[in-house]
This record gives structure tokens, sequence and C-alpha cells, in this order.
């Protein structure tokens, strides 16, 4: 497996997109706790804080639950 694959398949089980998705409610929760727009280096910080909390809280939550997603019929197939 090259590099590409396997950050292909890594960005498949941690759900990228759903760390995507979280992006913009965490920049709103920035705006509203600035009372205006944060600066670009807090934008930067918020960005990686989210992509590095949530892919390591996925990468956790497949190692420690692989058992029981093992059992169960719907993730059963999972990597």
């Amino acid at each position: 497996m090259n590099f590409w694959q396997k950050l292909k398949t890594t960005l498949e089980m941690i759900k990228f997109e759903h760390t995507l998705f979280a992006l913009p409610f965490a920049f709103l929760g920035a705006v509203l706790a600035a009372n205006g727009l944060p600066s670009w280096w807090q934008i930067l910080w918020i960005t990686v804080a989210m992509f590095g909390a949530r892919s390591a809280a996925m990468t956790f939550n497949r190692i420690i639950d692989r058992k029981f997603d093992a059992e169960n019929p719907r993730t059963a197939n999972r990597e």
C-alpha cells in the first residue's frame, strides 16, 4: 500500500469530512467568544485544534471499540 492509499484509508477511518463539517461551528463559536472577528492566528489555531482533537478522538474510538464494532452488524466491516 503506497502513501496515498494509506492517507485515503486513514481519512476515511477518521471521517475527515465530518471534521470539515464541524469547522464552521467552531469558527462561529470563536466569533461569539471574541465579540467580533478573531485574528488570523486564532483561526489557524482553532483549525489545528479541531483537526487534531477530532482526529485523535476518532482514532482512539476505533482502537478502543474494535471488539464491539466487530460484533455489531452495522460496523462489522470496518477496517
